[in-house]
């Protein structure tokens, strides 16, 4: 039959000594198959299947199975997104430098740009600008992490396998995710998003209201509770799969 295998079983009888006095002196004899026939019976063949080929999918369930292809064009358009956020940094980034130096137009452009208002006009860069500034980087660098994580983990897990085993820059996170730890981690990030912009808030209260402030910080805390909660979710689960098995 093909592509099955055909194991023999051999089943020693008990009560039989293989060595006795007409043996003794003769230990290949022992190796005799007539010898050999006497103290085992040969049970019934059993069938072992070999892993061979899977089977073609048929024609609806391979274009089911082949739409998860509509999810690249999405990540593609994120890659494009973090090169805009990329831009961004960069101009961030010399605008404050230039700002160190005494320009009035990139100091006038980070203050528009974190939206810090004062009663005295800012003619240089103060501890305030500086950490708004510096502030709204960290955020860029933790959104781009996010779509990191969401690009990578993405598409590993709902299109296809990168084959990283291996490779000396995989990212430890992508060793084990799934489904599950690709929500953890992204509700994390999300926290930490959401707690720079709560300080950048804080630290520019004078210029929010009070209603502002409070709402601001009740999403945080809500943020807060569902990554605890979607968190716990996820150990109760890996129990129970744990338990199964």
């Amino acid at each position: 039959m093909r592509g099955t295998v055909f194991c023999r079983t051999y089943k020693p009888l008990t009560g039989l000594k293989l060595t006795n006095a007409s043996n003794r002196g003769n230990p290949a004899a022992l190796y005799n198959p007539a010898i050999l026939s006497a103290y085992a019976i040969m049970t019934e063949p059993t069938q072992t299947p070999t892993p061979g080929k899977t089977s073609p999918l048929r024609p609806l369930p391979n274009l089911i199975f082949a739409s998860r292809w509509l999810q690249l064009p999405l990540y593609l358009g994120l890659i494009a997104a973090q090169a805009v956020y990329v831009v961004h940094f960069l101009v961030e980034l010399w605008h404050l430098i230039e700002a160190a130096y005494g320009s009035q137009t990139a100091l006038q452009s980070l203050i528009n740009s974190i939206g810090y208002k004062t009663a005295t006009p800012i003619v240089s860069l103060n501890e305030t600008v500086i950490m708004l500034v510096v502030l709204a980087l960290i955020d860029v660098v933790m959104i781009s992490n996010l779509l990191i994580m969401v690009i990578v983990g993405g598409y590993e897990t709902f299109v296809s396998r990168m084959n990283l085993e291996g490779h000396r820059d995989q990212p430890e996170w992508l060793s084990h995710v799934n489904a599950s730890v690709l929500k953890v981690k992204l509700a994390t990030a999300i926290i930490g998003i959401s707690s720079i912009h709560l300080l950048k808030t804080f630290i520019n209260a004078d210029n929010y209201t009070d209603k502002v402030l409070i709402a601001q910080t009740v999403i945080h805390i809500t943020f807060l509770l569902s990554a605890i909660a979607i968190a716990y979710t996820d150990k109760i689960m890996s129990g129970i799969a744990a338990q199964k098995h």
